[in-house]
């Protein structure tokens, strides 16, 4: 049902003021206005609220009845839109985004901590999906931006790169290569490893920038997502080839990251957003601090060649190491 705001604003004037002329001025509109407003209202709920003569106003029995209940939809609606305003000078109000489950391991939470100390009113949701999942959330509203992995680029949205993440051997300390600080992809041959798995958004960058070297590894577990791997790992079951922000440092102090050369492999998040739609205050708030954190979550530099790193469908990027 429409609800006649300029209705009841004419009403609750005339009410107050108790004249046509005085409430017509208040609200700076000519008498003709506001009587048609009153009418307007009127006719819509079907009874008479305002008695009219010559040289008197009054409620009638109905209206005045009514004055109270018009009085308190109208506080309503300044309270609201008072305190709309007032959450969007200080960027208050709820958040939900969407991220790829290595994400929340070791990049977010840092950046969620400084969010808390700047907006302590403020309650942010994250939904840990796979990468399909966090696009599909923000496609569908149900998050206002995500941090994903780079994919091939939807009409859709809006991608902003945000930082490189490089794929690393992961192993306990009594692991035959745990004493190395890099090692090439080919020194894997013969290992045991835990590798993605076909439903698992890093087994093609893996897949593609490996080329036949992948299928010379052992793979003997595959997961769908790598804190699983970092658990395997820890139990001593297999060393695991995982993005390195799967692994907050200090977790797990028998678990050792080795570099892995011979190619570089490393993949890209992103943040997306719907093109053309407008975060709320507290949502570009928490948006430009995770772009501003991006830089302190890099990963170190490798040493290459002269040559650049090639780029695979904007998806991995390998890099030849010494």
């Amino acid at each position: 049902m429409k609800i006649d705001m300029l209705g009841l604003q004419a009403f609750v004037a005339v009410a107050d003021l108790q004249g046509f002329g005085k409430a017509a001025t208040s609200l700076h509109i000519t008498q003709t206005a506001l009587t048609r407003r009153l009418q307007n209202l009127e006719r819509f709920l079907g009874v008479r609220l305002v008695e009219r003569t010559t040289r008197t106003v009054a409620l009638t029995r109905i209206g005045a009845d009514f004055l109270p209940q018009a009085r308190r939809l109208m506080d309503d609606l300044a309270a609201a839109m008072r305190d709309l305003r007032e959450s969007g000078n200080a960027m208050r109000g709820d958040v939900t985004i969407a991220c790829v489950p290595t994400a929340g391991v070791q990049f977010l939470p840092r950046i969620m901590e400084r969010y808390a100390e700047r907006h302590p009113h403020n309650r942010v949701r994250i939904l840990d999906h796979a990468s399909s999942g966090v696009a599909a959330a923000v496609l569908r509203r149900e998050a206002e931006f995500g941090v994903n992995i780079a994919e091939p680029r939807d009409p859709a949205l809006v991608s902003v790169p945000l930082l490189r993440d490089r794929f690393v051997l992961i192993c306990r300390d009594d692991h035959p290569l745990a004493g190395r600080r890099s090692v090439a992809w080919r020194t894997l041959r013969g290992h045991p490893l835990i590798f993605a798995g076909t439903a698992s958004n890093n087994r093609p960058l893996l897949d593609e920038a490996l080329g036949e070297a992948r299928s010379a590894l052992t793979t003997f577990y595959e997961v769908q997502r790598s804190s699983t791997a970092v658990g395997l790992v820890a139990a001593g079951v297999a060393a695991a080839v995982v993005p390195a922000l799967a692994l907050q440092r200090g977790t797990y102090p028998t678990v050792r990251v080795v570099a892995l050369t011979d190619p570089v492999v490393s993949r890209e998040l992103v943040l997306i957003s719907r093109r053309g739609a407008s975060l709320s205050p507290a949502a570009q708030a928490l948006y430009e601090l995770i772009r501003a954190g991006a830089g302190g979550a890099a990963q170190p530099p490798v040493k290459t060649r002269a040559r650049k790193a090639a780029t695979l469908s904007a998806k991995a990027v390998v890099a030849p190491s010494k």
